[in-house]
């Protein structure tokens, strides 16, 4: 995962992929749009999350990198203007979907906690890219889909299976991802072995 060995110009050039692919993407119904190679999957929610961190990261790109990012993010900006209202509906269904898969993983907990351990760094980028987009939409319109009081389920769930941990990802990332409100980047899932040595 690119969060284990974090990289400012990887996430530049991902960033630019993904914005210079958001029309026709903002308003057609696919969710998760396959861009092909070894590109993550483009959606709103995977595009802020690394919007955001190339903020955080602006003091430490080249010249040529923040001019890069400074035309990216004007260009992002003009697309979600004047295609608002398809982008804040394409968000709320990107936070359900990813609920969703996060309700699944629990269901992999409950079977094999040795894949829970396992499976975690996925599901963690998972709740990240919510979190992302949460900060995004306006809290009206999130209750208004019933999906601030689901995400609050799904963390409630969520800390039944993990534990206190060292930060998962590159330690690089720490300083974008404090423990409030990112806790679950601060935590994860026992190995059953981990069990076995405490009893």
């Amino acid at each position: 995962m690119a969060e284990q060995n974090y990289s400012v110009e990887r996430d530049l050039k991902e960033a630019q992929v993904m914005v210079d692919n958001l029309v026709p993407y903002v308003y057609e119904d696919e969710l998760y749009l396959q861009l092909g190679g070894s590109m993550p999957s483009l959606t709103l929610g995977a595009l802020l999350l690394r919007l955001r961190r190339l903020r955080g990261f602006r003091h430490k790109m080249t010249g040529a990198q923040s001019e890069q990012f400074k035309q990216l993010e004007a260009q992002h900006e003009a697309i979600r203007t004047e295609w608002q209202t398809n982008y804040t509906k394409k968000l709320l269904r990107e936070v359900d979907s990813r609920l969703n898969n996060l309700s699944a993983y629990f269901k992999e907990c409950e079977d094999d906690p040795r894949l829970c351990a396992n499976a975690y760094l996925p599901e963690a980028l998972r709740r990240t890219i919510v979190q992302d987009i949460v900060d995004e939409v306006p809290g009206a319109e999130l209750a208004q889909a019933g999906l601030d009081t689901k995400c609050q389920k799904v963390d409630a769930r969520l800390r039944r299976y993990v534990r206190p941990s060292e930060f998962v990802w590159d330690a690089m990332l720490k300083a974008a991802y404090p423990e409030k409100p990112y806790w679950w980047l601060y935590n994860r899932p026992p190995q059953p072995d981990d069990n076995d040595d405490e009893e």
